[in-house]
């Protein structure tokens, strides 16, 4: 959906900071929603969406594994 998304998982990416995550949610929330910076009195309802985005996706690469790679391959 969203190609400018990169992959934040191992081996795809060593290591997937806060900003990385946060970026991702920024570009899902910018793609969802339309807008590339919201009006002001949607502002507040955006930036929610994109804390939430990045705290959903933040679970994620904590708690996959990858097969395959052995245990010590856990994401994050």
């Amino acid at each position: 959906m969203c190609r400018s998304i990169r992959t934040l998982r191992a081996p795809m990416t060593p290591e997937a900071h806060d900003e990385d995550v946060r970026a991702a949610a920024l570009r899902y929330v910018r793609k969802i929603s339309g807008f590339r910076a919201p009006a002001a009195h949607n502002q507040e309802v955006f930036d929610a969406a994109v804390a939430a985005v990045a705290a959903a996706t933040a679970t994620l690469p904590d708690g996959s594994e990858v097969r395959g790679a052995g245990p010590a391959a856990k994401a994050g």
